[in-house]
């Protein structure tokens, strides 16, 4: 048995990357996905490219692996009809189009309840399917600044490149595809409970403001709204990116044992009984203070040479790496976090692991991300029966 969901079906009918996260993730886990595709076209992120591995996008490969991929034209009567058969014998679809954007085709959750009354169906939108912004379309950047991300996020204000700044990653996409995963295993035991399936209801606003996690509360429990720190930590101080000598390193001081050891380090050990400094209430309200004076200290000596004498006494610490280093870092290559999966028309391509370690069930990666349609006639054969002049006749109506 590979991984805890190799007993659950995923039909997925979504595209970019919530949608397709929550599904690899799912995938990951085990459980089999049919990824249906427009002919032709296929998943918008199939053409976001460069960079390419032969006609692949990276962004595609980033998101589908271990699915299968067919392609039906669900405009057409034949295609919702296939697609219906397949989401009867599903245990979970997993849709990201606009509020009521399926019910035309017959594909909207109380359609395909009427025919598997046990579906777990998640939608993904960007605003849930209530309230006044529902029929609005949302995109990932444009909910980091809606939903707050982007208002704590950069220089401050008065400061060299000061201005709001969004992740270098499209996170609230891949948070949404995370809790989405999250909600369909929840709804999944339900299931087993009772028999009943549901309605999963993801929103990208929702969800950007839920990952706001301590900052959120500042602002409920403060009072006030939390502002843009760069690099630093709203509520612990020496918590941020310092220059050295030759770069940076980042120094992420928890608690007060551990600011005294870095000021034993540093040869500064008066700043832990300083009562400016010796506490981390202390250290926050004499932030600018503190922090001017460490940026002083730090300059004197080189990264490496700062890192290794902070780790030495268990001062949290570490190097900026880019993502080549990271790659080469020996303690990642150990975690096998890169795999390279054979690939049917490359050979391999490379993958980021899911980072899930089961002791019981292990995870298996063997599956690349698939070229378009790759599997069309083996799941229509195997799944609905079809021949496969019953195919060809489908494939030369432009429904496959």
């Amino acid at each position: 048995m590979a991984g805890p969901l190799s007993h659950i079906k995923v039909l997925e009918l979504s595209r970019v990357l919530a949608g397709p996260w929550a599904a690899q993730t799912l995938a990951d886990l085990g459980a089999d996905v049919i990824k249906v595709e427009r002919p032709g076209a296929g998943d918008d992120t199939r053409a976001w490219g460069p960079p390419w591995a032969g006609d692949q996008s990276a962004y595609f490969l980033s998101a589908n692996r271990g699915k299968r991929s067919i392609t039906i034209d669900f405009e057409r009567p034949e295609g919702q009809e296939l697609v219906r058969k397949l989401a009867a014998q599903a245990d979970v679809v997993i849709e990201n189009f606009k509020v009521g954007g399926l019910v035309k085709y017959g594909l909207d959750y109380d359609s395909l309840k009427a025919i598997n009354p046990k579906l777990v169906y998640c939608s993904i939108t960007g605003f849930g399917q209530t309230g006044p912004y529902r029929n609005r379309a949302g995109y990932d950047f444009m909910i980091q600044g809606m939903g707050g991300l982007m208002s704590v996020t950069g220089q401050p204000d008065g400061e060299p490149g000061a201005g709001p700044v969004k992740v270098g990653v499209a996170v609230t996409d891949i948070f949404t595809g995370l809790y989405a995963a999250i909600g369909v295993m929840g709804a999944l035991a339900h299931r087993e409970r009772t028999g009943q399936g549901q309605w999963v209801d993801l929103a990208l606003l929702d969800v950007q403001v839920a990952v706001l996690a301590n900052q959120a509360m500042n602002c409920l429990v403060g009072g006030t709204a939390p502002q843009r720190l760069g690099n630093a930590h709203p509520n612990i101080v020496p918590y941020q990116a310092f220059p050295t000598r030759d770069g940076y390193i980042i120094l992420a001081v928890g608690n007060d044992g551990q600011f005294a050891k870095f000021a034993q380090v540093a040869g500064r050990p008066e700043l832990a009984t300083d009562e400016r400094y010796a506490t981390n209430p202390a250290r926050v309200a004499h932030r600018k203070e503190l922090v001017a004076l460490l940026e002083e200290v730090l300059l004197a000596r080189d990264s490496a040479d700062w890192l290794g004498a902070l780790e030495a006494v268990g001062v949290p610490c570490g190097p900026i790496n880019d993502l080549s280093a990271v790659f080469a870092d020996p303690h990642v290559q150990a975690r096998n976090i890169r795999q390279d999966l054979p690939h049917p028309v490359l050979g391999t391509v490379p993958t980021v692991a899911s980072p899930i370690h089961y002791s019981e069930t292990p995870l298996v990666h063997d599956t690349a991300p698939p070229t378009l349609g790759q599997h069309t006639d083996a799941v229509l054969a195997e799944a609905l029966g079809l021949s496969a002049a019953d195919i060809a006749e489908l494939r030369g109506k432009g429904v496959v």
